[in-house]
């Protein structure tokens, strides 16, 4: 299981949001460079960034600190915020990103999810984010009549193979990620699943790592990380069972 330190990018700074909301913001760092690099030397195998302000405005607005993040690492990076046309993605992956997560995309224009499967394959991933169960796109604002089970099918016919899945009523709450609808998810669709959204403690990587069996592969890991309330080397240990209370 992997686990993935995420750098949600506001306004060129590290930050933490509840609920995807942006007056919620906590800023963390104003470094994005250093911030990965710390997390690489505390044992990080990937990062995991957000661009904020370009899941809102549908177009990249951190490019920068992007850049940045990958010159600064040299273990694999995932982007997602507002990549929603081919030029963006190409850039990304020039500049040096491992992986693109298109999210309003997946709605919005699905012809786009299969022509980048199509040129890319699995360096493309769809992040299914759901409040309630239903998707919602466009940064979170507008919730649409499609459960992610439903998406997740129409994406896999489409070449998708792995998604990052969000609850958003979970995210920044650190209150524990939505286990039920995780392993749901993967069962469902039958692709690779990063769970996102509410891991708080070393018990929640537990419990993640239990579904491997269902197909869920990693965990996003954000406000657990810059409170403090866990530590990475041993959230990395659970995840490479190495749990010494197992």
């Amino acid at each position: 299981m992997i686990i993935f330190p995420a750098i949600d990018l506001k306004e060129g700074q590290c930050v933490r949001l509840i609920e995807g909301r942006m007056d919620s913001a906590t800023i963390y760092s104003r470094d994005p460079g250093s911030t990965a690099r710390a997390w690489q030397e505390q044992g990080a195998e990937f990062i995991h960034v957000v661009d904020l302000d370009g899941a809102f405005a549908g177009q990249p607005r951190n490019r920068a600190s992007i850049m940045q993040i990958v010159q600064s690492v040299s273990i694999p990076v995932q982007v997602g915020g507002g990549i929603r046309d081919m030029e963006t993605i190409a850039d990304l992956l020039n500049m040096g990103v491992n992986r693109v997560i298109l999210g309003s995309a997946a709605i919005l224009r699905p012809e786009l999810v299969a022509e980048a499967c199509r040129r890319y394959g699995d360096r493309v991933l769809v992040g299914i984010d759901a409040r309630d169960g239903m998707v919602a796109i466009q940064g979170w604002g507008e919730t649409v009549s499609k459960t992610a089970v439903d998406l997740a099918r129409e994406v896999k016919q489409l070449g998708i193979k792995r998604v990052v899945f969000t609850d958003i009523r979970r995210d920044g709450k650190l209150s524990g990620p939505n286990l039920a609808a995780t392993a749901e998810l993967a069962r469902a669709s039958g692709l690779k699943v990063i769970a996102s959204g509410g891991v708080a403690s070393l018990d929640d990587i537990r419990a993640v790592k239990a579904l491997e069996a269902d197909g869920v592969e990693g965990a996003i890991m954000g406000k657990a990380l810059y409170a403090g309330t866990v530590k990475l080397a041993e959230a990395l240990a659970i995840a490479r069972g190495e749990d010494a209370t197992c």
